[in-house]
């Protein structure tokens, strides 16, 4: 038996959920859950009953780096960036590039395992492409470089 137990911050982080959402789960009965004091928490066992497939332990505190030495606050900071690119003059095959490319980005794997959102909108007319990015700050600066290249070539 695994004596693991997360708090609704940690598992709204591990399943990329808000922690309003994982709440309502809880109250609901859909995630189970102990009260300690003010806080709720969730074994990992019942974590993995919720999700239906296994869920790696999470860092231990010693390997958190920083994070760890820091104290009390074991939680790791997180950063979202939310970003509108315009670009002018840019034809039709560029923009399926270009966007082909992005959403290739969105849905693979990245380096710090966020979610990375993205719209696009292009203007055919004024030949003016509109992508909106939100997500992690590496992943949103990595994305940058990408579109970066495909616009230089």
């Amino acid at each position: 038996m695994n004596d693991r137990f997360y708090s609704v911050e940690q598992v709204a982080e591990r399943l990329g959920l808000h922690v309003r959402t994982v709440r309502n789960y809880v109250r609901d009965g859909r995630l189970a859950a102990v009260r300690i004091g003010k806080q709720y928490r969730i074994a990992h066992e019942d974590l993995e009953a919720f999700t239906g497939r296994p869920v790696p332990p999470a860092r231990p505190v010693e390997e958190a780096g920083a994070e760890g030495a820091a104290g009390a606050d074991a939680h790791r900071r997180h950063t979202d960036v939310t970003s509108v690119v315009e670009i002018d003059g840019v034809d039709s095959r560029t923009v399926h590039r270009l966007t082909s490319l992005l959403m290739a980005t969105a849905t693979g794997p990245r380096p710090g395992g966020s979610a990375l959102r993205i719209e696009t909108v292009y203007d055919e007319d004024r030949r003016r492409l509109k992508v909106v990015v939100l997500g992690g700050l590496t992943e949103t600066a990595l994305l940058f470089a990408y579109m970066d290249g495909v616009l230089d070539s």
